[in-house]
């Protein structure tokens, strides 16, 4: 005798009840989400964007930041063009940029190279060059003109040891700035080094073994194989060396104070001195604005340059 089983068909009443714990269940979830992300939202939002916002608001008024501000329209940002302490500030930003973001490429890419190694106390090693990039910029800046200080700094004693002529260096108009982007190159690189570390200890070996298996030198390995699986994060490294290099601001505070004779001045500090020193708070947003259109103008190039190379990073 064989035995069938209906299925009993589902009713209205039975799903509805289901469907109202899921989406119940789905709610709790986000607001617990929410719960933990949001203070965190919104601390980001009130520091970043609002004032991100505002700042545009103020570039098109007069403001002392103290009388009522005056709307001036677009008239700001036509003066930055006939601005000439703009124009040197932006000559002396490009400047560090085109030194600073290569530098720091090279120097921890190869950095990097030498601490893939398998060497004794390599850990110690590692923590050393990530140091510097930890330590405080202000810190930093501090050090660097007892370092470089013309009477009595180590570096003139290093250069009188060697029978060497001593040099001014943050307070030579023509030394200054390479001084400061010998600075940041100290405290930067590490991240550079750090970076290309993981990518170079990501890079799958059979690639490496099959190359050598193959006969190729180590040269030949590096730059057929090292070097490509690089590009990605050498993408990264210039965009994000290259925002940094247009935004320096505290080594320069504590170091040179955009002098001597203003040849250290980069567009973040004088921003600082337009909108803080003198009070002319609509200039200097204009004149920020129009360091942020730049600097992701630049970003924007770099990626495209990048996808249409193949060597995407985001």
């Amino acid at each position: 005798m064989a035995l069938t089983f209906a299925a009993t068909p589902r009713t209205h009443q039975d799903v509805a009840p289901r469907a109202r714990g899921r989406r119940g269940r789905a709610l709790r979830r986000n607001l617990t989400g929410w719960g933990f992300a949001g203070p965190a939202t919104l601390l980001v939002v009130g520091l970043s964007l609002f004032p991100a916002v505002w700042a545009f608001f103020i570039s098109r008024t007069k403001w002392n930041g103290i009388a009522p501000a005056t709307g001036v329209g677009w008239r700001n940002y036509e003066r930055i063009v006939q601005d000439p302490d703009a124009a040197a500030a932006a000559q002396h930003t490009l400047v560090l940029t085109v030194l600073f973001v290569p530098g720091s490429i090279l120097l921890g890419m190869l950095i990097a190279v030498a601490l893939n190694q398998k060497i004794r106390f390599i850990g110690f090693y590692r923590t050393c060059i990530f140091v510097p990039y930890v330590a405080s910029a202000a810190a930093t800046g501090i050090l660097a003109s007892f370092v470089f200080n013309p009477q009595f700094g180590a570096a003139n004693e290093a250069l009188r040891r060697l029978g060497l002529p001593t040099q001014q260096f943050l307070e030579n108009p023509s030394q200054a700035l390479l001084v400061i982007c010998l600075i940041a190159l100290w405290g930067e690189v590490g991240f550079c080094a750090v970076v290309y570390l993981a990518a170079l200890q990501d890079i799958p070996k059979e690639l490496v073994e099959a190359a050598v298996v193959d006969g190729a030198s180590r040269w030949r390995v590096f730059r057929h194989i090292t070097l490509p699986e690089l590009r990605p994060v050498t993408v990264f490294v210039a965009i994000w060396q290259t925002i940094t290099a247009m935004q320096l601001f505290d080594l320069i505070y504590t170091t040179t104070r955009g002098g001597p004779m203003n040849s250290t001045q980069t567009v973040v500090y004088y921003i600082y001195e337009l909108a803080f020193q003198t009070q002319r708070l609509g200039y200097g947003a204009a004149v920020a604005y129009l360091l942020f259109a730049v600097t992701m103008l630049l970003t924007l190039v770099v990626i495209w340059y990048s996808r249409r190379s193949g060597s995407e990073a985001f």
